[in-house]
């Protein structure tokens, strides 16, 4: 708490923000879905199932009732119970420094990532092998990913057509002339504007959050994704700084940096981790990235987080996608049979990532910091190991809304407050190069034009004169901000 912005944050008690409406509407019906994923698991267990398996289940189905009704009558956040890991220590400290607190009165940080530690304990304390490495949220991810199969067919074809184009480009560029070479200029313009385009595929889609997305249906989530609605997307995209973030890499391609490494800060499961890992094969093919570390969670967390299970079960449905795509589990309806093409150009992307993967290109580096409770300022103090290990990076890209806000503090920054400010020990000096790739889904939001916030909540749905930055809640609005730590 100490290194952390002494800029107000944000509340669960506030009425005009999207704290209020998460603790009372969005976490109960996240629990919600927690119980039924358990109790559809324990059901469908067989008849000679072991009984301290079922016992168990049930046991945790009950823990989670418990859990929703201190939430849903506003009781007092209580201690995690400790399952060994350091960081339970660290919320307890915090938790009794706080007060404690009470769900309907308390930062939203704070809370939300406790809440996620709660439901976590259920299971890394389970005393059977089954409970102990169970995602209470795995179902819901890979049901949503074979949601997105119109999107991830489309940008399968697209990726491999452009893969194959620089590997077979001397320039390293997919750059068209009639009669002549194209010249420096024209490559690195090029290049430019295809790092532009992954980057802004990769940006969008954490349209698909689970967390927040809960009611979607299969065709709400089809149409969230797609270049059409990339395109139309464009316009919403406040601040882009991708140019900047373009440029260090270029430089250090062309001045000839034996290792360029990114990072990338994951955040969603499914389609965005498909998205992130197109960035990462272009990035490593044209040689802006010498390897790429990735950076997933822990433990199950915020619904549709990526844990490394995660990486292997995407992996293992592109392997094999025509049975993965063809139904979901429980659902009557079979979707239309993959073409062979489909099926050629997905599992192309399937080989290309493993063996980066396998060669060490393309890198899973979990750890326990990113489930810590308080934001990123933090780092250099609780994980400086870590911070250390990214000042070996050439880039570190942040993935989506929650690291947005550990980014800033979730604090209540006027939306003209330089990013470069709000991110604090992250930001200049820092020895760190931070490009926060972020669709706008709760009420921080800084680096904004003068009267641009005033603008859009004057707009339909915006937040008008209700004193909410309702317009920052939807996901529709992103901002791309880069801050060059090591200049």
């Amino acid at each position: 708490m100490e290194h952390d912005t002494k800029t107000p944050t944000y509340k669960t008690s506030d009425p005009s923000s999207f704290a209020y409406k998460s603790a009372r509407d969005r976490w109960p019906a996240i629990i919600t879905g927690a119980i039924d994923d358990v109790s559809r698991t324990v059901s469908s267990l067989p008849p000679d199932a072991d009984k301290d398996v079922v016992a168990e289940g049930k046991a945790i189905t009950s823990t989670l009732s418990t859990l929703k009704y201190e939430l849903q009558h506003n009781r007092v956040l209580t201690p995690i119970l400790d399952d060994g890991q350091p960081d339970v220590k660290g919320y307890n400290a915090e938790l009794e420094a706080r007060g404690p607190p009470k769900w309907h009165d308390v930062q939203w940080l704070f809370s939300e990532c406790y809440l996620y530690s709660r439901i976590a304990t259920n299971f890394s304390m389970a005393k059977t092998k089954f409970w102990q490495g169970y995602d209470v949220f795995g179902r819901q991810k890979m049901d949503t990913f074979r949601s997105s199969r119109p999107a991830v067919v489309e940008l399968a074809s697209k990726y491999r057509g452009i893969i194959e184009q620089i590997r077979n480009s001397k320039s390293h560029t997919v750059v068209e002339t009639d009669n002549a070479e194209p010249g420096a200029k024209e490559v690195e313009e090029a290049e430019r504007l295809l790092f532009v385009e992954m980057a802004e595929i990769c940006l969008w889609g954490n349209a698909t959050d689970l967390s927040l997305l809960t009611s979607l249906t299969y065709e709400d989530i089809q149409k969230l994704q797609g270049s059409n609605a990339r395109k139309e997307s464009e316009k919403n995209v406040l601040v882009n700084d991708l140019g900047r973030a373009f440029g260090v890499l270029y430089a250090a391609q062309k001045a000839g940096q034996s290792s360029r490494r990114v990072d990338i800060v994951l955040d969603n499961a499914g389609f965005e981790l498909f998205v992130d890992l197109v960035l990462a094969g272009y990035l490593l093919a044209t040689g802006l990235a010498t390897e790429v570390v990735l950076h997933p969670k822990s433990i199950p967390w915020f619904v549709s987080d990526v844990v490394p299970g995660d990486f292997a079960g995407l992996l293992e449905a592109m392997q094999d996608p025509k049975p993965f795509y063809q139904q979901s589990e429980g659902d009557e309806k079979k979707r239309e049979v993959l073409s062979d093409e489909d099926v050629e150009n997905i599992r192309f992307l399937f080989e290309d990532w493993s063996q980066l993967h396998g060669e060490g290109q393309l890198i899973l580096r979990p750890n326990r910091f990113w489930t810590h409770a308080g934001s990123f300022w933090r780092m250099p103090n609780v994980a400086p190991e870590l911070f250390d290990d990214l000042k070996e990076s050439e880039l570190v890209v942040f993935k989506g809304d929650l690291n947005y806000r550990k980014l800033t503090g979730d604090a209540e920054w006027p939306a003209t407050t330089p990013f470069t400010t709000a991110i604090g020990p992250l930001g200049p000096s820092s020895g760190l190069r931070v490009l926060a790739l972020r669709t706008c889904k709760a009420d921080v939001v800084v680096g904004l034009p003068e009267g641009k916030d005033e603008e859009i909540r004057a707009m339909e749905g915006g937040g008008r004169n209700s004193g909410s930055r309702k317009w920052a809640w939807s996901g529709k609005w992103a901002v791309v901000q880069f801050c060059d730590g090591k200049a």
